[in-house]
């Protein structure tokens, strides 16, 4: 009898030091963290969910034509796609299973619609580590989640050495 994989939904983002396509240093994180703490040798057991969610612009481009709008679109999900794609080649090397996939919003609401619609066993989402001051003005999307995901929520603290001097920056 074959046994039904574990499956984690991965809440993933760009970085703000490098700028796209990287991964952050939360989500890089815990992307390692999973492997090396969760998923260890047992690369069959599991399935890993990635989900970045695109903030949409706001900026104060022109637009003047359709065209224009359509170019800005296929350069934002080329960018989410080049985010992914680091994930996606990483567990394809080890052998675990995946999946990815862009949405746009609120990265809070956006992620726990997603568990609510897919039914992970469970979300991994890194954290940048604000002080309680900085979290007041920026909010934070584990904390969020954590409140209001429909499964458990694991979130992972990135270490000391990986922190930016601004912990915003990630």
């Amino acid at each position: 009898m074959q046994r039904e994989r574990t499956r984690i939904m991965v809440g993933v983002n760009e970085s703000t030091i490098k700028g796209y396509p990287h991964a952050s240093i939360s989500s890089r994180g815990a992307f390692e963290w999973i492997l090396q703490k969760i998923v260890r040798s047992n690369t069959c057991g599991f399935k890993l969910i990635f989900l970045h969610v695109q903030v949409p612009d706001e900026d104060d481009s022109i637009y003047a034509s359709p065209d224009d709008f359509k170019s800005m679109e296929r350069k934002g999900r080329a960018r989410g796609l080049q985010l992914l794609e680091y994930f996606v080649t990483r567990c394809h090397e080890i052998g675990v299973s995946c999946e990815a996939w862009i949405k746009q919003g609120d990265p809070k609401e956006v992620i726990c619609h997603e568990v609510k619609r897919v039914r992970p066993d469970f979300l991994v989402v890194g954290s940048r580590g604000l002080g309680p001051f900085q979290r007041v003005f920026v909010g934070t999307v584990s904390e969020f989640c954590v409140k209001h995901a429909e499964c458990p929520v694991l979130t992972i603290k990135r270490s000391a050495d990986e922190a930016p001097q601004d912990p915003v920056d990630d």
